[in-house]
């Protein structure tokens, strides 16, 4: 049975990618730069945004067909995230309608924070850029911790910081991964399907708490 959203929420925790900041636009260009350089022609946008959230790897086997054994494939992921870092927020911003929440949960004294698999050397300049880094209680990266997401030492760690009790904190996220993130760690799930979702209807069957198809209704649910 479906766990009802605790009334207040002791924390309410974000994956980051797909959930919390639109990304996407900066990977595609990140990608067909490094396609541009190997004198490929770009691919379309519709048909990277759905694989961001599964990283790099997922950038450089779309982009070039290559797995991580291949030749070739090492230099390609190397420039790949040298290309992102260097313009890390040039499209990148919050979905429209996120800042309300973040903004409502500030004002009712709800700490809020991030646990995602992205690197703090990429996480920590992007909320900079987004002026999040100051409004965000914990950020947690798999540089933090033993095990990366679905593992739930990410989200322990950050209601730890927060002095926040898990059991009656949320998680929402737009991956299968985050999902069980959350329900490994005692956590309300929410899986959103505005992110970087392949197979839309796939999300059903994630076992999530609560499921929302965009921002305006995660807004509705957890303000």
């Amino acid at each position: 049975m479906a766990r009802p959203l605790p009334r207040p929420p002791s924390t309410v925790l974000f994956d980051l990618d797909g959930t919390l900041i639109d990304t996407a636009p900066d990977f595609i260009r990140c990608l067909n730069s490094l396609r541009e350089e190997h004198r490929l022609e770009p691919l379309p946008a519709e048909g990277i945004r759905p694989h961001v959230s599964d990283g790099a790897r997922a950038m450089i086997r779309l982009g070039f067909g290559l797995e991580p054994e291949d030749p070739g494939y090492r230099e390609r992921h190397a420039r790949f995230l040298d290309l992102y870092e260097a313009g890390i927020c040039e499209e990148t911003e919050l979905f429209t309608g996120m800042d309300q929440l973040l903004g409502a949960l500030e004002d009712a004294g709800v700490p809020w924070g991030i646990v995602t698999n992205k690197p703090a050397r990429f996480a920590e300049p992007l909320l900079a850029a987004l002026a999040l880094d100051d409004r965000c209680s914990a950020l947690i990266c798999p540089d933090h911790v033993t095990e990366r997401k679905p593992a739930p030492e990410g989200l322990h760690l950050a209601c730890e910081r927060m002095g926040a009790d898990p059991y009656r904190g949320i998680y929402v996220g737009d991956h299968v991964r985050d999902i069980e993130a959350g329900r490994n760690a005692g956590m309300v799930t929410v899986a959103v399907r505005y992110g970087y979702i392949v197979r839309p209807s796939e999300v059903d069957l994630w076992q999530a708490d609560h499921i929302v198809d965009t921002v305006d209704e995660l807004v509705k649910l957890i303000h």
